[in-house]
């Protein structure tokens, strides 16, 4: 299973997201970006900076 945490992309923000793949990480992410953080438009600098910040969930600790 990945595993996004937003507070390490966007500090503060409880939000995460598990998936089994991580272009559905990377949907939800992006829904997630516009609907609670007000972004109109995801560039491939935050496609790429949200691919980075997924982690197996078993590492992650």
């Amino acid at each position: 299973m990945r595993l996004f945490e937003c507070g390490s992309l966007v500090p503060g923000c409880e939000w995460h997201t598990r998936a089994d793949n991580d272009a559905e990480i990377v949907r939800r992410v992006v829904d997630h970006m516009r609907q609670s953080h007000g972004e109109t438009l995801i560039r491939e600098n935050m496609v790429d900076n949200i691919k980075a910040r997924i982690v197996d969930e078993s590492k992650a600790a």
